[in-house]
């Protein structure tokens, strides 16, 4: 189904199956099927997509994808991040807009996916290089914790910045102003993917660990969607508890 007359918009979900923190995460069992079977039909099930693959270095997500009668993709190189995998599988393909869907998130919904999607009806002058998620968080644990990434934007809602900190540094607790959580679904122009992964990663990415960086630091423009809905990451054995109850 296509966004609009002119785009043809895919869904990408880069799936590795080594994970620092929760090794095989995407292999986990929510409710009687793997973790990335789930996001790949919660993407499907969007109808926002022209195709919808999972692209992953494993043959076990490979084959489990494909018997799940999904469509998957297996990596050549071996890369550092998600950005660079699905780079290499959309090089040959004509698509306009690529949406990086996380294989750990099961509850990815249309309204988010939708909305990032939204963004290019109406650039005409193409400024945006692509677009995200964010959500606003409260609770002050969480926007202390480094594994929480950090926004901040401008009037425009374009990113200023991405950190594992807290950002603003909260020197005037009085002050109000709100806190973001960015959430890792990306909806890119094909050139500014394709620019990723030639470009070599620099002091800020390489610090913070946060592949978005890469893009500002080179000068692409990101636009921010704020979205309400939090969903749940899978990144430890805890998250994948919550899945649990969250999915009854």
């Amino acid at each position: 189904m296509k966004t609009n007359e002119t785009l043809r918009a895919i869904a990408m979900i880069p799936a590795r199956y080594a994970a620092s923190r929760f090794p095989a995460k995407l292999m986990q069992d929510l409710q009687g099927k793997p973790v990335i079977v789930r996001t790949y039909e919660a993407a499907v099930q969007t109808g926002l997509f022209d195709e919808v693959y999972v692209v992953t270095d494993s043959s076990v997500i490979y084959d489990t994808i494909v018997e799940a009668g999904g469509k998957a993709m297996m990596s050549i190189k071996e890369h550092d991040c998600g950005s660079d995998r699905i780079a290499e599988a959309v090089t040959d393909m004509e698509v306009d807009i690529i949406v990086n869907v996380q294989g750990d998130e099961p509850f990815t919904d249309r309204q988010s996916l939708k909305a990032v999607l939204e963004v290019f009806k109406d650039d005409h002058e193409k400024e945006i290089d692509l677009a995200s998620l964010m959500v606003e968080i409260t609770d002050w644990e969480e926007i202390n914790n480094p594994n929480t990434v950090k926004v901040i934007v401008d009037n425009r809602k374009f990113a200023l910045y991405f950190s594992r900190s807290p950002i603003p540094y909260p020197r005037d607790r009085e002050t109000d102003v709100a806190y973001y959580k960015h959430k890792g679904i990306y909806a890119f122009r094909k050139r500014a993917l394709m620019d990723f992964q030639r470009l070599p990663m620099l002091s800020l990415e390489a610090t913070e660990k946060i592949e978005a960086i890469r893009y500002l630091e080179y000068g692409k423009k990101i636009k921010m969607v704020e979205t309400h809905v939090t969903g749940i990451e899978i990144d430890t054995p805890e998250d994948l508890e919550k899945a649990q109850r969250a999915w009854k």
